[in-house]
């Protein structure tokens, strides 16, 4: 192997496969990075044995050639040389990889290619193509709202579902149900439905801040393994087996209170009362009461603490049906108006004890379904 490439373009390589990387494992291998040379590239790849990250730098080829490399030290080394060409070698016998950059030099030990885990490849199956910025959003409304404990593997995941040009997104943790549509740029030409890990998709948002190509997605032909392909980025996962719950069913269709209410009024009411509310359980109080022929509607937003205090916010709305009461964990609304970019967003409620559902006024693309928490009044 014998090349040469910026240092720059080699630390942002690093940067993106190292996420990729195993930090806990019974494989060594897989603490490494794979360098492969590529025609006139130069490939990086790392794995945890569910999720692979494969990139792709501009290189000046000399010598074919492959090698495991330990992860933290190759990157922590890369990003500490200056901004000038890296040359890289490793001589056909010894699995001893040589880096010269400026007046800088290392030879780091490595392992054999062979014993690197072979990364899946998914080549046909379910192929649809996504702009990047309706497929962030979508990822971003969600993804915080799947489950982060193992008992119940399906909840750790998203759930999507392709039907024509529409994708949905839907993640849920047993407290809370987020579902996100996005139009696809290329239709699925069948409908499916698969669980990916959420891990993979904040990944895979991270992956696509650069981004300006429409996102490449593929899902192999037994529902094991989904592929994303950006711009000299490849991301292959395994799929979370199992079926996930018939959540349509609940999301609430009636309501006997709707309150539209300014998005970021709604959050500082929120974080401020989440200041008092920590002490507790997190609850936050909201009382929505409607407008009479003089005077504006208003939602008030409280917590209370045994030992600390209390705190009131009132913050203006426009306010349906009766006067309601009902509380809820503070985080999961600080968590579900961050991520609404609309300027109002609508809160519909029945009764103190059903579901809250928060949805974007002027948008019929995103549903959060919260449960409430129990309270005395």
């Amino acid at each position: 192997m014998k090349l040469s490439c910026l240092q720059e373009n080699l630390a942002w390589g690093l940067g993106i496969v190292g996420r990729a990387v195993a930090t806990r494992t019974t494989l060594p291998i897989t603490s490494n990075i794979l360098l492969e040379t590529d025609q006139s590239r130069l490939k990086l790849v790392a794995t945890n044995l569910e999720m692979a990250i494969s990139c792709w730098i501009g290189a000046k080829v000399e010598e074919e050639g492959t090698i495991t490399i330990p992860a933290k030290l190759l990157t922590e080394f890369v990003n500490s040389l200056p901004r000038d060409k890296v040359d890289i070698s490793m001589s056909p016998k010894s699995k001893i990889l040589s880096l010269r950059c400026a007046r800088y030099e290392a030879r780091i030990s490595g392992m054999d290619s062979r014993d690197f885990p072979p990364i899946p490849r998914v080549e046909e199956g379910l192929s649809t193509a996504i702009q990047v910025e309706d497929l962030r959003r979508a990822i971003t409304q969600v993804v915080f709202a799947a489950a982060s404990e193992e008992s119940r593997p399906v909840l750790t995941g998203v759930d999507a579902k392709f039907d024509g040009s529409v994708l949905t997104l839907a993640a849920a943790d047993g407290f809370r149900l987020a579902v996100s549509k996005v139009n696809v740029s290329r239709p699925a030409a069948q409908k499916t439905e698969v669980i990916i890990p959420a891990k993979t998709l904040a990944e895979l948002n991270r992956l696509m801040a650069d981004q300006e190509e429409p996102v490449e997605m593929m899902v192999n032909p037994n529902k094991s393994q989904v592929l994303f392909k950006l711009k000299n980025i490849e991301l292959v996962s395994q799929l979370i087996q199992g079926a996930f719950p018939q959540y349509e069913q609940l999301i609430p269709q009636t309501y006997n209170t709707r309150a539209i209410i300014d998005v970021a009024e709604f959050l500082r009411a929120t974080r401020t009362a989440s200041i008092f509310a920590r002490d507790g359980t997190g609850i936050v109080r909201l009382i929505m009461t409607p407008g009479g022929e003089l005077t504006p509607g208003k939602m008030t937003v409280s917590a209370r603490s045994e030992e600390i205090g209390e705190d009131v916010g009132e913050i203006d709305a426009i306010v349906q049906g009766d006067e309601a009461k009902i509380a809820f964990n503070g985080k999961y609304l600080i968590d579900v108006l961050s991520v609404i970019k609309e300027a109002q967003v609508a809160l519909e409620t029945n009764s103190p004890s059903s579901p809250g559902v928060i949805r974007p006024v002027g948008s019929d693309n995103y549903v959060h379904v919260v449960m409430p928490m129990f309270v005395q009044w």
